[in-house]
């Protein structure tokens, strides 16, 4: 599945939910506790899966996980026990940019 930007995913092992951001034109695999997320209003949505216990680092709410080097940016809107990660490889938290200093 290639995910487009705007569209909601959802995990199938715990209650973690991402909106996707950035999206390249590649196809890539986003999972959460190592199992593929879905589209919410897809015939996998719902299914309780068991996530991988290596795989159980967590995602928080309202925060950004992106890969700069792919093009790919998540924002969790749902928080879950499962790690998010993409092809495999966890994805980290996107750093804030820094605000301008003030004179």
């Amino acid at each position: 599945m290639k995910p487009r930007v705007g569209q909601t995913l959802v995990s199938t092992v715990d209650a973690t939910t991402v909106v996707v951001v950035r999206w390249p034109e590649k196809d890539l695999e986003v999972t959460c506790g190592g199992a593929a997320m879905v589209d919410p209003r897809g015939a996998e949505a719902g299914a309780t899966g068991t996530p991988d216990p290596s795989q159980l680092g967590g995602s928080q709410l309202g925060k950004r996980y992106a890969d700069e080097e792919l093009g790919v940016e998540v924002l969790c809107t749902k928080p879950g026990q499962g790690t998010l990660a993409l092809n495999g490889v966890p994805l980290p938290l996107k750093a804030a940019k820094p605000l301008p200093a003030s004179d």
